[in-house]
């Protein structure tokens, strides 16, 4: 038996092959397929298999390609009512793979149709559970994402306490030295504590998950309820599609409509410019937001557009374009793209340098806005009076925002800001408006 772990950092997650005899069966796998044919192929193994521990909600899934392509079957719970071909696998059944066997174990609470699975070695021992959204190392699945999206709905109280039950029922009887394998790691939004570690046992999360801990119910989900992250926009998008199946991986890339360099776009277009910032404030698009390509792209994306809206994607070079269409793939938001485009004709907004020395100077002589979320700004307070917007809400809300002063937008470190201030200078036309960017971790040392 070999178990192998693909990991994706832009989004924190894991996915996972598990070859026997020859035979592969893939947990959770991503979009891009190629990766998990390339390990079959390297095994000289054929994948059989595709097992959806739920629908979700942060990336888009490519076991509908497994599928048509290899003649894969697809196991999920009923639960689910997945609109693609697939086998019910729900609490107690279980299948055959070379020597090994995967079992079911209905585990809600991250979604009411959510399990986990529990893999046996040959000799019929609990191997691993690769534990989805259910259980993560040092947490447990964030039990609010269910409320609008999916086949079946579920109010977060009413997931918080069956989190308790499947930790208590489910989780808690299962040996120490059972391997766990989840969906995500730090960084994904689908939980609010996750570990920097990739794996671990239960016996170890027994020891230092808090979820473990001797909690009554009510204390339980009070715990998992309180100060969980923002949810993005495109995450109830991802249910669905995950839910029908995606578009095939390479066909869906190759219908972007890719324009020639220096073309002019519609005016008023919604235009994503990827290029760094120094390059963004130098000439751009009216109106363009900055979201630069760096580690979460895919997520600011799909935080700051909303899936019912198309965009045109901007890079300064054609590599560079082909990479922010691949990440957009992620999360299904390729097929929202009208136009990418290098280096566009119009780039004729420029951005306002911010005079460090001058706000030292009179802090009261600006509008302050703070756009990290809402915990970072109560927990971690760098100007008083600053105005609290956090990011995803900025479209939405910066007519919020006083113009009678040059109005500075600030985060933790330069990313978010050059994405707030792109927004708030396109909402407020007229307005000073000025972007803290790096400078900003200079108070921050300060601060605390």
């Amino acid at each position: 038996m070999n178990i192998k772990q693909f990991y994706d950092e832009g989004l924190a997650h894991a996915s996972y092959a598990i070859l026997s005899e020859g035979k592969v069966a893939l947990v959770d796998p991503g979009r891009n397929p190629q990766q998990y044919y390339d390990f079959a192929e390297a095994h000289d193994a054929q994948i059989v298999a595709v097992i959806e521990t739920h629908p979700h909600a942060d990336f888009v899934s490519s076991h509908l390609e497994f599928h048509k392509n290899e003649g894969a079957t697809i196991y999920v719970s009923k639960l689910v009512g997945a609109e693609y071909p697939h086998v019910g696998f729900d609490e107690g059944d279980s299948f055959q793979l070379g020597k090994v066997s995967f079992h079911s174990l209905h585990t809600p609470g991250h979604s009411p149709d959510s399990i986990s699975i529990l893999l046996k070695d040959e000799n019929g021992k609990d191997h691993a559970l690769f534990s989805g959204d259910t259980l993560f190392i040092g947490d447990v699945g964030r039990p609010d994402l269910r409320e609008k999206a999916g086949n079946m709905t579920a109010q977060r109280e009413e997931l918080a306490r069956m989190m308790y039950h499947t930790v208590q029922n489910k989780l808690k009887p299962l040996a120490d030295d059972v391997l766990v394998f989840p969906a995500h790691g730090a960084g994904s939004l689908c939980g609010k504590n996750l570990s920097d570690a990739r794996q671990s046992t239960i016996g170890e999360q027994r020891a230092t998950n808090w979820a473990f801990s001797d909690l009554d119910e009510k204390a339980f989900m009070d715990s998992l309820l309180q100060g969980q992250p923002y949810i993005p926009k495109y995450f109830g998008y991802d249910v669905d599609m995950n839910k029908k199946g995606a578009p095939a991986y390479q066909r869906s890339l190759s219908q972007v409509s890719i324009w020639p360099a220096g073309s002019t776009l519609p005016e008023g277009a919604l235009v994503i410019d990827a290029r760094k910032n120094e390059q963004f404030v130098a000439g751009h698009i009216p109106g363009a937001i900055n979201i630069m390509n760096g580690g979460k792209f895919e997520t600011w994306l799909g935080s700051i557009v909303g899936p019912e809206e198309k965009f045109f994607l901007v890079a300064d070079s054609a590599a560079e374009l082909e990479i922010l269409i691949t990440k957009s793939a992620k999360i299904g938001y390729e097929q929202l793209i009208k136009g990418a485009v290098v280096n566009p004709a119009g780039m004729t907004e420029t951005g306002t340098s911010f005079d460090l020395e001058s706000f030292k100077s009179n802090q009261e002589a600006y509008t302050i806005v703070d756009i990290r979320s809402r915990d970072e700004h109560a927990n971690s307070p760098i100007f008083e009076g600053a105005l609290n917007i956090p990011l995803q809400e900025l479209r939405e809300r910066a007519a919020e925002i006083p113009t009678a002063k040059p109005v500075l937008i600030h985060c933790a470190g330069g990313y978010r800001s050059a994405a707030g201030s792109s927004i708030v200078a396109g909402a407020l036309k007229g307005a000073e408006v000025l972007d803290f960017s790096e400078a900003i971790k200079e108070f921050q040392t300060v601060a605390h």
